[in-house]
Parts: structure tokens; sequence; C-alpha cells
């Protein structure tokens, strides 16, 4: 669902809660869809307070819907919070399992193209390919309730079956099972090379950047994929996290957002939301395939 007012911009003055007038929306559309509202003023709170645009991607990750995943389809609403003319500073708030290596690639190619100066904030978790999203970014602003995780690969071997690919590395297992793992590991491995080269670590040797790497996409320093990596941890891991107190205003503001979105995607059986100051869009679960 999405929403854009009048070319003067009448959602730009100050209305009701924030002032007197009414809202320049009818009442009934207005009170249905005033949860949106109310998170895009914090939007635009948060915005003044940084001086850098904030947009939000953010998923379910506590049911087992599929579609909660990073799809290829995620690409249209990333462009369209983005801004083909946009360059600004540009914070991504992001909440995710994680999902598909191939849609996350091209996520990573959109913010890197369209926001070129980026951060990404990250209040709860951000995990396994959400991680390589983080890796994306300059720099990722973690909290006391932040985690990321590891980025090895999770490959589907039949219904609703899945394991870590390295599993698939073993004598004996099928060779196209195998191949697949293999390439899948490489393809994740690769991609956080030259994102961390290429951003947050540039001018670090790649033979540092390539520990950090192996690291996150192998199970000798994390032995499960859901393993926690807080932000003392990432900092440990070389990453460039800024890591805000609880009783920092920003981090405060930045956590109202998040609880704010993960109620209103529970209360309204969303899976995700794809959020800026003015642009908006929601998806309720769907068939569509997950990844991994």
């Amino acid at each position: 669902m999405r929403e854009v007012g009048p070319s003067s911009n009448p959602e730009d003055e100050p209305c009701f809660p924030r002032g007197t007038k009414m809202p320049w929306q009818s009442p009934l559309f207005w009170v249905a869809e005033k949860d949106r509202y109310l998170r895009q003023l914090l939007i635009r709170d948060i915005e003044e307070t940084t001086g850098r645009r904030l947009i939000v991607y953010f998923a379910d990750c506590e049911g087992a819907e599929a579609s909660a995943q990073i799809l290829q389809s995620d690409d249209a609403y990333f462009a369209e919070l983005l801004g083909a003319d946009d360059p600004s500073p540009t914070d991504l708030l992001l909440e995710t399992n994680g999902g598909s290596t191939d849609a996350t690639e091209k996520l990573v190619g959109l913010l890197r193209s369209c926001a070129p100066d980026l951060r990404v904030i990250v209040p709860c978790r951000a995990k396994s390919n959400g991680t390589l999203l983080a890796l994306a970014a300059q720099e990722i602003i973690m909290g006391v309730t932040s985690e990321l995780g590891p980025i090895d690969p999770i490959l589907p071997i039949g219904p609703g079956a899945n394991v870590p690919a390295h599993l698939l590395l073993d004598p004996g297992v099928d060779i196209i099972a195998s191949r697949a793992a293999s390439d899948a590991i490489s393809q994740t491995k690769g991609l956080a090379q030259t994102l961390l080269s290429t951003g947050m670590l540039s001018g670090v040797a790649s033979e540092e950047i390539q520990k950090i790497v192996d690291k996150l996409a192998g199970r000798e320093h994390f032995h499960s994929h859901g393993s926690v990596i807080d932000a003392d941890e990432a900092v440990k891991l070389s990453l460039k996290v800024q890591k805000l107190p609880a009783n920092d205003g920003l981090w405060q503001a930045l956590w109202l957002l998040r609880c704010m979105y993960a109620h209103d995607l529970r209360q309204n059986r969303l899976v995700k939301i794809f959020e800026g100051r003015k642009v908006s869009n929601t998806l309720r679960a769907s068939a569509l395939p997950g990844g991994g």
C-alpha cells in the first residue's frame, strides 16, 4: 500500500497530532492508516536529529512465513524507497532473519548505487543475509539489544528440510548437492569480501578481510547459524560499529520506532514493511518461496 500526497505536500504541514490543524486526509482514511502516519512522524523526527534520510526494511523474524525472507521481489520496494535521483546520506533501519543470497546481491547493489553514504541501523536483529546487507554500509549502528549473525549459507535438501552448506561438502554426499553447496559458500564469501573491501574496511589488507569473512562464513569461530554477534563481538571482528548506549536519545527514538514496527506488523498480520518519510509499502503473507 502506497500513498503520495498532492504536489503541495500538505503532509509536511504541522497537523494533528503535532498541531491544531486537521489532517489533510479524510478522517476515515487517517484513522485507518494512523499507525503508518505515526511511524512516519517519528521517522521525520529522527531525520531531523541525524541530518540523514531514514528508510526502513522490517520483516517478520518470529513467524514461519517464507515471504518474510529477503526475496527477489524486494528490489522494487527498495528502489522506490531510495529514489533514483536522491543520493542523500542514508540510514537503513533493518530487521530480517535473512533470505536469498541472489536477492541480497541485488539489494546491496541498489544500496551502493543510490546511497553511497550508507549506515545500517540494527535495533534488534539482522541475521544471515541480513548481516550481508549490513556489511554494505560504511558503518553499523548497534545497541545492547542488537545482533548480527554468521553468514554461512543454508540450503534446502527437501520439503521443510534445510541444512548448512558446509555439511554437504563431506565425502559421500551427492556430487550435485556438493557442488551447489560449494558454489553457495563461494558466492557468500565473495560478496562479503567485496562489500567490506570497498566499504567499511576500505584500505585494510585483503588477507585481514579474508580472516573476518572466514569467521563469519565458517563454523570454526561461530558454531551455529543462529549465533549472536552483538555490538562488542562485531567490534572484535573489526567491523566498523557505533554502539549507542541505552540512555542515548537517538537510540531511544530508534528503539521506539522498532517497537512500533514490531507491534504494527503483528497487529495487522503483515510480513514486511518498507517505509520512509513519505513512501510506505506493506506486504501480507503469501505463498512465495523462501531462501537460505
